[in-house]
């Protein structure tokens, strides 16, 4: 796939943010607190401490049967760019981590942490519709398989099953306990960065004026809308239903232009997790 150096440069820094917040997440918290980490890396990490394997190499090795099996499903594009994605971050994991500071702290703040630092790292590489490989391309295989499903759901089924495995391994029942609260963590980080970006909220206001309450929207703060006919179940008069979607600061002045433009109007505000088009985020 062509791309710009312009694009390739934002993909490769976000590339690099991501690792450094994994790599954080996983060496300078997790692994001190020795407890079962997810994905690739909790496989790597019970191959480090079975036989000093070091986790970034552990992790490129392991990536090669995962990527050959997923490579058709997910598609060359994302395959380069989660290739790309997995020699930085493993290359940080390795190289840049062991420079900083290890926490020797309490391990349910090791594991709060690592969920936090690696699930907003997971989540800027995802994305940017990529992945650190490994069991990312098992869950973004499952993702295109069973699009209904969250990213954060999937990493939180996979995962989980990983931890428990290498807390039987260690014998370390706390540590599962740990892996598990890290584990959540983490797929919600994933699920907020991914969908909470783009969240909204939506208006649909009953109303007599459908025209001039849509006009006077777009005059207030730039959001168009759109004019549903309805059918008043009660009096059986024609009406109109003006639904409007935009950010949650907009979504005060959308209000005070209903009361404004109608006072016998009728709003209900709903969250929207995503709001995709224009004026919004590229599909």
């Amino acid at each position: 796939m062509k791309i710009s150096l312009k694009q390739l440069i934002k993909e490769t820094a976000v590339d690099i943010a991501g690792g450094l917040l994994i790599a954080v997440g996983i060496y300078n918290f997790a692994l001190n607190a020795d407890f079962p980490l997810t994905g690739v890396s909790g496989i790597c990490l019970i191959l480090y401490r079975l036989f000093g394997l070091p986790i970034g190499l552990g992790t490129v090795l392991i990536n090669i049967p995962i990527a050959i099996c997923c490579f058709k499903l997910l598609g060359r594009g994302f395959f380069l760019r989660s290739v790309k994605s997995t020699l930085i971050s493993s290359f940080i994991i390795d190289v840049i981590a062991p420079l900083l500071p290890v926490y020797h702290g309490e391990r349910i703040l090791a594991a709060v942490c690592t969920g936090a630092l690696a699930g907003l790292g997971y989540g800027l590489i995802y994305l940017n519709n990529s992945s650190t490989g490994g069991s990312d391309f098992i869950i973004m295989s499952v993702k295109a398989v069973r699009p209904h499903m969250s990213l954060g759901s999937i990493s939180f089924a996979v995962d989980g099953l990983i931890i428990l495995i290498g807390g039987v391994m260690f014998s370390d029942a706390d540590g599962i306990i740990y892996g598990i609260v890290m584990a959540f963590i983490l797929s919600r980080m994933v699920d907020k960065v991914m969908y909470g970006v783009d969240r909204g909220k939506v208006a649909f206001i009953v109303t007599k004026k459908g025209a001039e309450m849509a006009d006077s929207i777009e005059k207030a703060c730039g959001r168009g809308a759109t004019l549903l006919k309805a059918t008043g179940s009660y009096t059986m008069e024609d009406t109109w239903v003006v639904m409007c979607a935009c950010g949650n600061k907009q979504m005060f002045i959308v209000q005070r232009v209903a009361r404004e433009v109608d006072e016998a109007s009728f709003t209900v505000v709903m969250e929207s997790s995503e709001v995709l088009g224009e004026g919004f985020k590229v599909i």
